[in-house]
């Protein structure tokens, strides 16, 4: 958890921030439109190299009027080796799944003390796998992961956070 908290996401419009601003910035958005739907997701990707980087997203989509995303790349020690796809695999899910607690906790807290109601979801968790590919073999695995943390599992190619946000920055 502390890879997620300590540093900075980016963002395209509003450059560097923390998570609290992250929180904020998607709260403001949401109050330009109280009435709209919005999704909020979470997705990782991560190059294949033995010491990868992990671009972990939010999403927040206001329902057929586009939306924003917070990034930040994950990284780590040379010592910590992915010695294999299946456990970076595993790790972006698990930093997606870490992230996505987080943010669902604090944020949900921060918008009781709003005085607007928004029409909002948080939970689905975007992951690189699918029913093509190598790793159609860690379908199983994966979706398990992401349902044993209480939210509900995407695959491609229904995983715009994982897919196309998170991958553009690998």
């Amino acid at each position: 958890m502390n890879k997620i908290l300590k540093g900075e996401f980016y963002n395209p419009t509003k450059g560097k921030i923390d998570i609290e601003n992250v929180m904020e910035e998607i709260q403001t958005y949401m109050e330009k439109k109280p009435a709209k739907f919005y999704e909020i997701v979470v997705g990782c990707d991560s190059p294949a190299q033995e010491d990868p980087f992990f671009p972990l997203a939010i999403v927040v989509r206001r329902k057929g009027q586009g939306g924003r995303f917070f990034l930040k790349k994950i990284k780590y020690d040379q010592n910590d080796k992915f010695k294999n796809w299946k456990m970076r695999i595993l790790e972006e899910v698990v930093l997606s799944c870490e992230l996505a607690s987080y943010f669902r906790e604090n944020f949900e807290v921060k918008l009781k003390k709003a005085s607007t109601e928004f029409n909002y979801r948080m939970e689905y968790i975007h992951a690189d796998v699918g029913k093509n590919g190598i790793t159609r073999d860690m379908i199983k695995e994966v979706v398990g992961l992401i349902r044993g943390n209480g939210f509900k599992p995407r695959i491609k190619p229904n995983t715009f956070a994982a897919t196309s946000v998170a991958d553009r920055y690998t």
